[in-house]
């Protein structure tokens, strides 16, 4: 088989000559969710599918971030979105749980504690003997 060089885009000087331009060019990347967050959030997810109060998700992989929308149904707008921002890991955190209005639910570094918004609390009820 015959190797595939990677052909040099080229642009032009002040001059009017034409030079290559490096290969490696530095050009946002992709921001993603790598395994063990989507193991993290998928495992919350499939609790509430259980539970009967999620259907449905949407994975958007973004220039400046990587958002995990949760619908109720298919056609409505997210109920949560999970989103890992870079930019703001230093500030607030990476991760943030945003409710439909846009209001943060809840901002940090890490995402266990992040996603600790969705757990059930546990209320005290009177018991009869």
């Amino acid at each position: 088989m015959a190797e595939i060089e990677e052909i040099p885009s080229y642009r032009r000087g002040q001059s009017g000559e034409a030079y290559a331009q490096p290969a490696d060019r530095t050009e946002p990347r992709q921001i993603s969710f790598d395994r063990r967050e989507l193991n993290e959030i998928l495992k919350v997810y499939g609790r509430k599918v259980a539970e009967g109060e999620w259907r449905d998700y949407a994975i958007d992989l973004l220039r400046e971030k990587a958002v995990f929308s949760i619908f109720r149904r298919t056609t409505e707008v997210p109920l949560f979105r999970i989103e890992k921002d870079p930019k703001m890991a230093r500030r607030q955190g990476a991760y943030s749980v945003i409710a439909p209005g846009g209001m943060i639910l809840r901002r940090g570094h890490d995402l266990g504690n992040v996603l600790r918004v969705f757990e059930r609390k546990r209320h005290l009820r009177a018991v009869e003997f």
